[in-house]
Formats: C-alpha cells, structure tokens, sequence
C-alpha cells in the first residue's frame, strides 16, 4: 500500500524576522547537548550579531522548513506511512497560511586552510527537532552547505562533534565525512580567559 502522508520541504536562508525560531532552536540543542550552563545567547543579542553582513561572507544559518502542503522552491518531498506528530508544531509556524513549520537549522561561517589554499566553510550548529529526526533532514542540511561551499569553490567543510554522541558520528561518517580521533585537540579562549589574555596583550603594547 502506498504511503498517504506527504511532508514537502525547503531549506532557505534565515532573516532577521526568524530569530524567535533561531533561539528556540539553539536552546534545545543547548538542552540537547547538555550545555545550558553555557547558553546565554537571548533574542536581543542574536538580532545585534546575525544579519549583519552579506551572506556566506560571515555567519550564514540555513532554516529547514515542512509543510503538508506543495512549497515553493520544494527540496525534497517526504513520504511517511503516518502523519508526523508534532507537539510544537504552533510554536514554530512560520507562514500560517500555507502551514510552513521550521523543524532544523545549521549555522555556519567562512574559514580558511592554508594548507589548501583555499576557503572553506566551518559549521557552528546543525540541529533537527526531536520529532523529525531520522527522517534525512539532517542530511539535507549538511548538503546544503557542502553544495554552497562547491558552489563558491571551496575546499572543506568542518565542524565539531561532542564525543559522547554516537548516532552524530555514525551520520556524520556515512555522510562520507573523516572523523579524526586523538589528531587534533579543540582549544579556545572565552569568558575570563579570554579578557585576561586581551588585557596582557594590550599591556604588552603600551
């Protein structure tokens, strides 16, 4: 018997207008990875640091968006035995005429490698709501950006993923990605250390 639930999607660039769905979005992934200690991005401050400069020259953030109706430019169509239950799905309406639900994103930024010579881009976040997980949406995000790095004739993408989550690295690897394991060590400076540093350095310089 053919399946009778469709789902049709789009990924399209994030605007301002999107950043009550961008911080809910960020929360749960804070949630999700057990990080909220480290969570203190509100809507206020997303809107005074996102959108500020073209896109793909600074932090770009792609929106994955569902509908059970036809979209304009459509993705990819999702076939599904049973309609999709979604708990949230009033909280995350972004067209309501047309039933336009944001269900994932991933934020990203330009880097360089000068080993290639070449840019590329770094991403920061892909996260998928809980409910529409396993349905290759994740996938769709990751390629998104991989097509726009081929697109500007970039060399690598990269990221980051917390080592205790075994189905990220799985997806990651299948996705034809190297997950490289006690090569490099991740490293960065925030918070205190990070004013400490800048203010030794400015004294350096006086």
């Amino acid at each position: 018997m053919e399946p009778s639930h469709s789902l049709f999607s789009r990924i399209r660039l994030a605007t301002p207008a999107d950043v009550p769905h961008i911080y809910k979005l960020l929360h749960q992934q804070a949630v999700f990875s057990h990080l909220t200690h480290d969570f203190f991005a509100t809507e206020s401050s997303l809107s005074a640091t996102l959108f500020k400069y073209v896109p793909f020259t600074s932090v770009t953030i792609f929106l994955l968006e569902v509908s059970p109706n036809p979209l304009t430019p459509s993705e990819r169509v999702i076939h599904l035995d049973h309609p999709l239950t979604d708990p949230e799905h009033e909280t995350f309406i972004s067209d309501k005429v047309n039933d336009v639900t944001v269900v994932g994103f991933v934020s990203f930024f330009p880097n360089y490698s000068s080993f290639l010579a070449k840019h590329g881009f770094c991403f920061e976040d892909l996260f998928v709501r809980e409910c529409y997980r396993r349905k290759g949406f994740g996938r769709m995000l990751l390629s998104a950006v991989a097509k726009q790095a081929v697109k500007m004739g970039y060399g690598k993408v990269e990221w980051a993923v917390i080592d205790w989550n075994d189905d990220a690295i799985k997806f990651y690897e299948e996705m034809g990605a190297e997950v490289v394991d006690h090569k490099w060590r991740l490293c960065w400076l925030s918070s205190a250390a990070l004013e400490k540093l800048g203010e030794v350095k400015r004294m350096l310089f006086l």
